[in-house]
């Protein structure tokens, strides 16, 4: 397989899937740190309203980066720092009372 076939690859798995899973924990991430409203459900559902806004962003930027692997680390670091924050409010104690 040539290289300019597995970069190919390599952003179209970018662009699709992992974008997609990264606005997901974006989305449920989004629960945690945007300020509740006046009906305490602001942040909860900002995040679902705006889910298309932001796989759309993702998505054009993982489309549009010239660098590949900027945008892999790019999008890793945003899936993992929402990943990470969402673990830690569930480890908390009483997470689930």
């Amino acid at each position: 397989m040539s290289s300019e076939r597995r970069r190919l690859w390599s952003r179209v798995a970018l662009a699709g899937p992992v974008v997609f899973v990264c606005a997901a924990l974006v989305m449920c991430g989004g629960a945690l740190w945007l300020p509740k409203g006046p009906a305490q459900i602001d942040n909860v559902v900002l995040p679902i309203v705006l889910f298309p806004a932001i796989w759309a962003g993702l998505f054009f930027y993982a489309c549009l980066d010239r660098r590949l692997g900027r945008a892999w680390g790019v999008v890793s670091a945003l899936a993992l720092a929402h990943a990470a924050l969402i673990a830690a409010h569930l480890l908390q104690p009483g997470a689930f009372a």
